[in-house]
C-alpha cells in the first residue's frame, strides 16, 4: 500500500515539475527551459509500457526498413533510454540532445556511443554523413521545422521521424513537403504516433 501511495506522489509531483517546465517550449527552440525539466531524473517517463512500446515499434521499423546501418545519428537523444535500443541497430551511434544534463545521462546509459549537448545546427560532426539520422519525439519543440527536416537531409542517407499526433497540427505541413516520404502508424492503447521516413540516395 505505502509503494503505491509513493508512486502516485512520484507521478503527481513529475508531472507537476513538467508542467512547470516545458512552459513556452512548443515549437519555440527554448533549449534552457528543456534542460530545466532534467532537474528531476526521468521527466519524460521514459521507462514506462507506453515509452517502450514506442521503442520497440521504431526499432522493427527501422530493422525492417534499412536494416542494420554503420552510423546512426539520434536528434533529441535525451537521458539515453532510446539510445539503448538505436544503438543495437547500428555499428556506430551518435547522439545529440540540448540538455547537457540529459547527455551526461545518456553518456552513462550507453558508454559506447558518441553523445553531444547541442541542437542540430551546431554539433561536433557537422561535416559527417550519417545512414541514418533520426528525430523521435523531438522535432515539435524546434521553431524552424523545415530548416530542421533540411539539415537532417543534409547529415543523413536516410532520415526517420516519429510524432506524438497532437502535435501534427503544428508540423504536419512540412512533413507532408518531404519527397517520397513513407508513412505508418504507432498505436499503443488510445496513443497514436505517426512514423514518417524517407531516402536521400
Amino acid at each position: 500500500m505505502l509503494s503505491k501511495i509513493q508512486g502516485r506522489i512520484a507521478r503527481w509531483l513529475r508531472r507537476t515539475w513538467m508542467k512547470f517546465a516545458l512552459r513556452g517550449t512548443g515549437g519555440g527552440d527554448n533549449h534552457a527551459r528543456l534542460d530545466v525539466a532534467y532537474k528531476v531524473r526521468y521527466p519524460w517517463n521514459m521507462e514506462s509500457p507506453l515509452e517502450r512500446a514506442r521503442f520497440e515499434a521504431t526499432s522493427t521499423m527501422i530493422a525492417s526498413t534499412f536494416g542494420h546501418v554503420g552510423s546512426l545519428l539520434e536528434i533529441g537523444c535525451g537521458e539515453g533510454h532510446q539510445s539503448e535500443h538505436l544503438a543495437r541497430q547500428c555499428d556506430r551511434l551518435f547522439g545529440l540532445d540540448v540538455s547537457a544534463t540529459a547527455v551526461e545521462r545518456a553518456r552513462e546509459r550507453v558508454p559506447e556511443a558518441q553523445f553531444a549537448a547541442a541542437d542540430i545546427h551546431s554539433h561536433p560532426w557537422p561535416d559527417q554523413r550519417f545512414d541514418l539520422v533520426t528525430a523521435f519525439e523531438v522535432i515539435y519543440y524546434m521553431k524552424d521545422v523545415r530548416a530542421a527536416i533540411e539539415r537532417m537531409n543534409a547529415l543523413g542517407r536516410a532520415c526517420m521521424i516519429t510524432c506524438y499526433a497532437p502535435t501534427l497540427v503544428r508540423v504536419a505541413s512540412e512533413l507532408d513537403r518531404i519527397p517520397n516520404a513513407q508513412r505508418t502508424w504507432i498505436y499503443h492503447g488510445s496513443t497514436v504516433w505517426l512514423v514518417v521516413w524517407w531516402r536521400n540516395d
